[in-house]
């Protein structure tokens, strides 16, 4: 116990150290990436550069089976939900100059979730359970830290996303066992979740709706189906809520057989690139964005981890991070400009079970 100060103080050199580095050689904010490891419980931080290297500089333990993750909109602070019992969410500060890890709090969650994400005024965390077919509401205390579940609303079965819409009114959980995008009212100033009744939309049988993002400039979701392996382009009413199937494209490369399992998927800063992965191929699918319909058209395929659960893509738009599932390592891509092509710039060592992947920037 008498070395751990020592350590740690050395752990946040080494980190300033390398961030002055980073820095100093590249006159921009320093990037640090964030990955939560399942079966080795615990998060691993590294730094960005700007050529797309990566230097490894913490792994914060969080003493449970560590899956989604999210960051707050002002950077501070890292949230982490534990899918092993005693279900929790960890809160954790994101130190402003080295980016490395400390443990805020732990809060019971009332089941095992797979999915959490901050409303827009960042007061309020929901999360969403798979098995327990249930979203949750916790309101966050002054330090930022949730308290235990003030809400509960029953789902479908599978619900496996949760996240509200980019003005705060409605809130929108994927339903994977119902084939569902359910829509919710959303009161931030108490909130308070109150479903609609009935569904954003019902999707074909077998979609098996996972994971969605909102388009930065037009009013569409990108839905991507775990089952069908397709990405659903959807059109959204925010007035109301309600949405509209426009078009689905295959995110799986041909002559691949057996069951599907599409994963995650996130848009370029800019909205002109959108990238998705599926497990069963182990691969990466890249889209061009319609800048005026939104609409997609397929630009490239590429193997990539084996088994890539989770992805992102840095803030400046310039590389996408995946990681394996069962390969235990990260693999760095550049995301060419003008063609969204990408190339591989390396691949990296994780902790065990690497499968979310969350990137930030900080002056």
């Amino acid at each position: 116990m008498s070395g751990t100060p020592v350590l740690l103080r050395f752990s946040s050199v080494l980190a300033l150290s390398i961030v002055a580095a980073l820095s100093a050689s590249s006159a921009v904010a320093a990037s640090f990436v964030y990955v939560s490891n399942a079966e080795s419980q615990d998060i691993s931080v590294f730094a960005l550069d700007a050529q797309g290297a990566l230097s490894p500089l913490q792994t914060q333990p969080v003493g449970g089976t560590v899956m989604p993750m999210h960051v707050a909109a002002d950077k501070q602070r890292l949230y982490a939900a534990l899918r092993s019992r005693p279900y929790r969410v960890v809160t954790l500060k994101i130190d402003a100059k080295s980016g490395l890890l400390s443990e805020q709090g732990a809060t019971p969650l009332p089941d095992n979730m797979a999915n959490i994400a901050l409303d827009r005024s960042g007061r309020f965390l929901f999360a969403a359970s798979y098995g327990g077919n249930k979203l949750s509401v916790s309101p966050l205390d002054e330090r930022g830290v949730p308290l235990p579940a003030t809400q509960i609303v029953a789902t479908g079965p599978m619900a496996h996303q949760v996240s509200a819409d980019p003005r705060n009114r409605h809130v929108y959980a994927s339903v994977l066992g119902a084939d569902q995008l359910m829509r919710l009212d959303f009161d931030a100033q108490k909130g308070v979740l109150q479903p609609a009744a009935s569904p954003a939309l019902q999707l074909p049988g077998g979609a098996g709706p996972r994971h969605f993002v909102f388009a930065p400039k037009l009013p569409l979701i990108y839905l991507l189906g775990e089952l069908d392996g397709r990405l659903h382009v959807l059109s959204r009413n925010a007035d109301t809520g309600e949405a509209r199937l426009l078009q689905s494209l295959s995110v799986v490369p041909p002559g691949v057989e057996g069951k599907l399992a599409a994963a995650d998927l996130h848009l370029t800063p800019d909205g002109q690139f959108l990238y998705a992965s599926e497990r069963t191929s182990s691969s990466l699918s890249g889209f061009r964005v319609d800048p005026v319909s939104g609409l997609l058209s397929l630009i490239g395929q590429w193997p990539t981890e084996t088994q890539p659960r989770g992805f992102n893509i840095s803030p400046d738009g310039k590389y996408l991070l995946a990681v394996g599932q069962k390969s235990h390592q990260l693999s760095v891509y550049r995301i060419e400009a003008g063609s969204g092509q990408l190339s591989s710039l390396g691949r990296y060592a994780t902790g065990k079970g690497p499968n979310w992947v969350e990137i930030i920037d900080l002056p």
